[in-house]
């Protein structure tokens, strides 16, 4: 054994390590491909999280651009009718309403129509009993009768002095005393007269009849009630009476449209009560003068219920001819009403041209509900922006949906 070389037992026991080679070994193939996979992944992730943010914020460029203009509707105007036709809305009313009061005191004694029932003139409605005045008449009568007897007294005493006169038996003066006496009891025999004729007159009020053909609408006493003629206090209106053989329908014609109202004229009458059915009324009267608070023309139009299927008080659709030669010359047009501005300065709708919006002010005609008529202001060819927002100011850049026609709106 060389004395130069050690034993790996006496270094081991010894805890003497032994010296590290002088050159590193080279990196293997495996572990070089794994570093150059990992760097190539790194790049991708952060090529991929620029390019995502890139693409992020030209979207909400886009986006903003977008949201920046807003997006409308748009509706082409339509041409109005050629054949003029206005619908409005109409009141009934009975030819005759009236209340029925009495006109002499006491209590009601019995009453014989309740409402809704059909009277005709004349008839019997209900019974006062009045002892007061049944009581006075009795005594106006006795008064007249002892009147008449002392007139009957007065007329002989003047005949017998007037012929005792002619003889001179008796003086100018007493004759003249007694025609004087006899005038005065035939003013008391006239006066009482009146008297009985007005108690007769205040006790046939006991019975109270119906004063023209109709229904009874309401009936506000009952058997026993205190009846007040109104002397002393407010009268007590005991029926309620309406003649419905007739009706008498109001409507409020609008200015544009009054030569329509043509005094004579026929007009048609629908109800919703009776779907598909037509009643022909007559327009009788008009006010001949402008509301001016709803600048409209008051209308009366007449129509026969001869069975009362017509109610008062229904509502009801009156149609009117608007004559030849009445249209305004320019035609008409007819929009949405959902495209209306409603503005200080007066009525505006909002067109889009250029691709800007454009507030145009315009005047209507007809208002038919769901849409009205324009007269002027508008070209057939503008589009209309429906439901325009309050904000909506001209010149604002905006973006055209879909268009749709005025029926899928």
């Amino acid at each position: 054994m060389n004395p130069t070389e050690t034993n790996p037992d006496e270094v081991s026991q010894s805890g003497v390590q032994p010296a590290a080679p002088s050159a590193q070994e080279p990196l293997s193939p495996r572990l070089f491909i794994g570093l150059a996979v990992a760097a190539l992944l790194l790049g991708v992730v952060i090529y991929t999280g620029i390019h995502q943010r890139v693409l992020a914020e030209s979207n909400l460029g886009r986006t903003t651009e977008r949201a920046a203009v807003a997006t409308v509707t748009v509706v082409q105007p339509k041409s109005g009718a050629a054949s003029q036709e206005i619908v409005l809305p109409g009141n009934t009313q009975a030819f005759n309403d009236t209340p029925i009061y009495a006109r002499t005191n006491g209590y009601l004694k019995r009453w014989y129509v309740d409402i809704g029932a059909h009277v005709k003139q004349g008839q019997l409605l209900a019974e006062i009993d009045t002892p007061e005045i049944d009581r006075q008449l009795e005594q106006a009568r006795a008064d007249l009768k002892s009147a008449q007897a002392n007139e009957q007294l007065a007329s002989i005493t003047a005949a017998r002095w007037q012929n005792l006169l002619k003889t001179n038996s008796v003086s100018k003066q007493e004759t003249d005393q007694a025609v004087s006496d006899l005038s005065a009891r035939q003013a008391a025999v006239d006066s009482m007269t009146a008297n009985v004729h007005r108690l007769e007159q205040l006790q046939s009020f006991e019975k109270i009849y119906a004063p023209f053909a109709g229904v009874i609408t309401a009936r506000n006493t009952d058997i026993g009630a205190l009846i007040n003629a109104g002397a002393g206090g407010v009268p007590q209106e005991l029926f309620h009476m309406a003649a419905v053989n007739k009706l008498r329908v109001y409507v409020a014609v609008p200015e544009v449209d009054s030569k329509a109202a043509q005094t004579g004229a026929k007009a048609a009458l629908t109800l919703d009560e009776f779907p598909g059915e037509t009643f022909q009324g007559t327009i009788v009267r008009d006010s001949d003068s402008i509301d001016l608070a709803s600048r409209t023309l008051n209308v009366e139009v007449d129509v026969d219920n001869p069975q009362g299927r017509i109610r008062t008080g229904a509502y009801v659709f009156v149609h009117l001819k608007v004559p030849d030669g009445a249209q305004s010359a320019a035609q008409s047009l007819v929009i949405p009403a959902n495209t209306l501005l409603f503005r200080s300065e007066g009525l505006r709708v909002g067109v889009v041209r250029n691709g800007h919006a454009e507030l145009i002010p315009i005047t209507i005609g007809r208002d038919y509900g769901s849409t009205v008529e324009v007269i002027t202001g508008l070209q057939p060819t503008d589009r209309v922006i429906v439901n325009p927002s309050d904000s909506l100011t001209a010149g604002t850049p905006v973006r055209v949906n879909a268009p749709q026609t005025e029926g899928s709106k």
